[in-house]
């Protein structure tokens, strides 16, 4: 059985897209391949990855990618997490179920690292349950 492909897209790819992927090829197992863009490529963010590490799921070697990069490929689900990459979405045919799901962006919180890590677990925890919620009945 072929694997069901998800794309996730948020303005920048540094945060919450980085952090579904993640979550989704760690949780959903051999039957999902998930992947993510954003409308404009910056940079994985670090604490995106710091949180993802402290439940054992490394994306340290992601990298920000546009959508650009994924153009002619096919993807069932095509899941926008922030307003912006919504409606900056192109319009997908086919089979691909399109959907907006956001999520508070972390990277927007100020204060050192200390203040601003419980928010980066609480959206990574979120999307977490999110996930699961969604995809994982289809696993």
């Amino acid at each position: 059985m072929p694997r069901k492909k998800i794309l996730f897209l948020c303005t920048h790819n540094s945060c919450r897209s980085q952090m579904a992927e993640g979550l989704a090829n760690h949780l959903l197992g051999a039957g999902f391949e998930a992947h993510s863009a954003g409308t404009e490529a910056t940079r994985v963010n670090p604490l995106a990855i710091k949180v993802l590490a402290e439940i054992g799921i490394d994306i340290s070697g992601h990298r920000s990618k546009t959508l650009d990069e994924f153009d002619g490929e096919s993807f069932d689900y095509v899941v926008t997490l922030c307003g912006d990459a919504n409606e900056k979405c192109p319009l997908y045919i086919g089979s691909t179920q399109r959907s907006h799901h956001g999520f508070d962006d972390p990277s927007r919180c100020v204060g050192s690292e200390e203040e601003v890590l419980p928010q980066y677990r609480r959206v990574r925890d979120e999307i977490k349950s999110w996930v699961l919620q969604c995809f994982g009945g289809n696993a």
